[in-house]
């Protein structure tokens, strides 16, 4: 983005700071993200057409938390996403709504009238039942600041909610969580196509988890790995949950899990030890 003046006053690499929680101890995560070169890209700056027109990108994937760094950053989605539909590249995106991140800059309310005009351009949509509450505005039932437990069926309706208000959306992923403690979760996924309906990943009950981080975005790796694979959506969402539930058994956001292992668990398998 530009030259490093040796301190980041105009540009820097971004931090994310987290203390992963224990027992009755939330995790918390505090972003170190101002000033950082991904929050100053602005439209014009990456050629798009290159890329998805000359080059032929398959997939482009973006989300929430690049969209909230800055007004700016936003835009720069906007564009990237109507150039991809333009060269007809598959988009897809997590909503990740942080209230940290918006907090300054409008709240909610901005998180809603940012999201909402990026959902028309998405095929594949990604997030969590906070995400979709916050970030879209769709009511699901039973679902309070807490967030502590989700009835799958009734998020799976508010799913259909979400396709019908936006018809393009051709695949819609989401994780179930039920929180009984930061280190003992329910864990499960769903998605949703208009050929298959609603499809469920295996739910694994009191998971346990070294360190949370990572999980959604693990989900969106596999479930998009599964969909770049063609594999049919029920394998791809098993994927994702299977891969979610491994990053979140080591330390940090970044996965260490092979795709052995995440093969070997969504299809069934358990911890025993390998030799």
């Amino acid at each position: 983005m530009g030259p490093y003046d040796g301190v980041g006053r105009t540009v820097r690499n971004g931090l994310n700071f987290t203390e992963r929680g224990f027992g009755v101890r939330g995790a918390l995560g505090v972003s170190d993200r101002g000033h950082t070169a991904a929050s100053q890209l602005k439209p014009g700056d990456v050629d798009w057409d290159h890329l998805f027109g000359e080059l032929g990108v398959r997939w482009l994937h973006t989300g929430g938390v690049f969209a909230a760094l800055s007004q700016t950053a936003a835009e720069t989605v906007i564009e990237a996403v109507t150039a991809a539909k333009r060269h007809g590249t598959v988009v897809s995106y997590d909503l990740n709504y942080r209230p940290s991140l918006w907090k300054a800059i409008g709240g909610q309310a901005a998180a809603q009238e940012v999201n909402r005009r990026i959902a028309p351009h998405i095929d594949v949509m990604i997030g969590n039942e906070e995400d979709f509450t916050a970030a879209l505005g769709f009511e699901v039932e039973g679902v309070g600041e807490n967030l502590s437990t989700l009835e799958a069926d009734t998020f799976a309706a508010m799913i259909e909610t979400a396709a019908a208000a936006y018809p393009n959306f051709a695949v819609i992923g989401t994780t179930l969580r039920t929180v009984r403690s930061a280190t003992i979760n329910d864990w499960g996924a769903l998605a949703w196509s208009p050929e298959t309906g609603v499809v469920h990943a295996t739910h694994r009950a009191r998971l346990e988890i070294m360190d949370r981080v990572g999980g959604g975005d693990s989900f969106a790796s596999g479930l998009i790995f599964g969909l770049l694979d063609g594999q049919p959506l029920a394998t791809a969402v098993e994927y994702g949950a299977a891969h979610g539930a491994l990053a979140m058994t080591t330390p940090g956001d970044t996965t260490m899990a092979t795709k052995a292992e995440v093969l070997k668990l969504a299809g069934g398998g358990s911890a025993r030890v390998d030799r």
